[in-house]
């Protein structure tokens, strides 16, 4: 069984991890050539990892699963791949045999997982070691990962504000050097968000390009994506390269190795609102404009747009949001396989749920609407190679604002407020990346979204790399 996690504690400062250990400030690509040329060995690089983690942990409380005489014993063991030895954590609402998947939830009881899940066998057959499982909010339906009985997850940029969701835990460890890339995935920006929150690269991909989750491939509309965050561009170029050679969609384009920029100059849209019109804040519309200028200065062509798609895509996506909680909340220990209390669900769960109810004869229009969406975001570009915009709509917000706690009805309209583009993508299937382009006022990290046609995930790694190239991003330890 795995170990428990250290006491919880919190601050209200910058925190990370990042030492002179074995783990130093390499990313994962250095990490895995330093392990390859047996200048650093498995085992040193995996103690220096737990160490950073029960440091660091009770301040981030992003670990909801340790296994780390697990993890150590599995160093001592031979490793292939091109990640070989190098440590991660699988987010927890992934199988992995012998360690329970609790999904951010009371409502789920405690235990071991008797199979690993395919998309996790994907990622380890990459040689990657695992540290255990990283936190998320309940079912990852809320945009911060937070809870009602246990304390938040905290951003190490400034540990009084969110770290995003729902990969929040996974981004927390990534930001604060614990380890160097984490699995994440995506049903409505749980990617994207938690890498604008805590200063990395979120990249979801489009639909099949990696191995889908069994639980996601039989909802009506796909729209979960699995992936990683990292810190680098080539840190997630190089996992989407091994990922594509594990496994390889041949409705898709062969997406290869990326290495760097493109000579290609793109037609760039520049989306000026969120969706239901939400205006950005001032710190966000300053950044998208210096995204703009730094863009043109690299000789993109840019212009503005608006956005494509039915004006009712966004209460059309809250509908299916709100399905997604009601099937847990009627069907969560048919749905899970492991025994289910609904009463200890958390009152956002409960909400969505009751919206649902509320609304459902209005739910087949929707996802009627909802299966056309795709028709006008291709048509978005054919004047345009790539979509620009703010991965949220305003800065990063203190913890309690998100708080699942918050009357429903109030949390609602402040997740509607806060999110900008990103379930267009899921909806569509199409791949977006979330750069950490600029820093709010407070210090925390401000992210842009790049999106892009289907199967074109190529084309973003190509323009990331170019940006982090002319303008790298701020280090949390500079």
């Amino acid at each position: 069984m795995p170990e428990s996690t250290p006491p919880r504690a919190s601050s209200s400062t910058r925190i990370h991890a990042f030492c002179d250990d074995a783990l130093a400030d390499f990313d994962a690509t250095a990490l895995a050539q330093h392990l390859a040329q047996r200048k650093l060995s498995h085992t040193e690089v995996v103690a220096a990892s737990v160490a950073r983690a029960q440091r660091i942990n009770p301040a981030l409380n992003a670990i909801e699963v340790a296994a780390y005489g697990q993890a150590i014993g599995n160093a001592r063991r031979a490793h292939r791949g091109f990640f070989a030895g190098v440590p991660t954590f699988i987010k927890d609402n992934t199988d992995i045999q012998g360690l329970p998947t609790l999904h951010g939830s009371d409502a789920v009881q405690a235990q071991p997982a008797k199979h690993t899940a395919p998309f996790a066998e994907q990622l380890l057959a990459q040689g990657f070691i695992c540290m255990g499982k990283s936190s998320l909010p309940e079912f990852g339906l809320n945009a911060s990962t937070e809870f009602v009985r246990h304390p938040p997850t905290r951003n190490p940029w400034h540990t009084d504000y969110s770290s995003g969701a729902s990969s929040g835990g996974a981004a927390a460890l990534v930001a604060a050097g614990v380890v160097p890339l984490a699995h994440a995935n995506d049903g409505g920006g749980s990617i994207r968000i938690p890498a604008a929150c805590c200063g990395l690269v979120g990249l979801k991909p489009s639909r099949g390009r990696l191995i889908d989750a069994v639980a996601a491939k039989k909802l009506p509309i796909n729209i979960v994506s699995e992936g990683v965050v990292t810190r680098t561009v080539r840190d997630t170029a190089n996992f989407f390269a091994e990922a594509e050679s594990y496994f390889y969609n041949p409705k898709l384009p062969r997406l290869g190795r990326i290495q760097g920029r493109s000579a290609r100059r793109l037609r760039i849209g520049v989306v000026e609102q969120g969706l239901n019109g939400n205006r950005y804040d001032a710190a966000t519309s300053a950044a998208l404009a210096a995204t703009v200028k730094q863009l043109e200065a690299l000789q993109h062509h840019l212009a503005p747009t608006l956005l494509q798609y039915d004006p009712r895509f966004g209460d059309d996506f809250g509908l299916y949001w709100a399905m997604l909680a009601y099937s847990l909340e009627k069907a969560g220990k048919r749905v899970l396989g492991v025994p289910f209390n609904p009463a200890r669900l958390d009152p956002l769960t409960h909400g969505l749920a009751n919206k649902l109810r509320q609304e459902k004869w209005h739910l087949p229009a929707a996802l009627y609407r909802l299966q056309k969406a795709r028709k006008d975001y291709d048509n978005w570009f054919k004047r345009f190679d790539v979509i620009l915009a703010p991965t949220l709509s305003h800065c990063v917000p203190q913890l309690g604002f998100l708080s699942p706690a918050v009357p429903f009805e109030t949390l609602f309209q402040r997740l509607t407020d806060y999110i900008s583009l990103t379930p267009i993508n899921n909806v569509t299937g199409t791949p977006a990346i979330s750069l950490p382009m600029a820093q709010s006022p407070e210090g925390l990290p401000l992210g842009m979204h790049f999106c892009a046609p289907w199967g074109q995930e190529a084309r973003l790694l190509e323009l990331a790399f170019e940006i982090e190239q002319a303008h790298p991003w701020r280090r949390i330890t500079g």
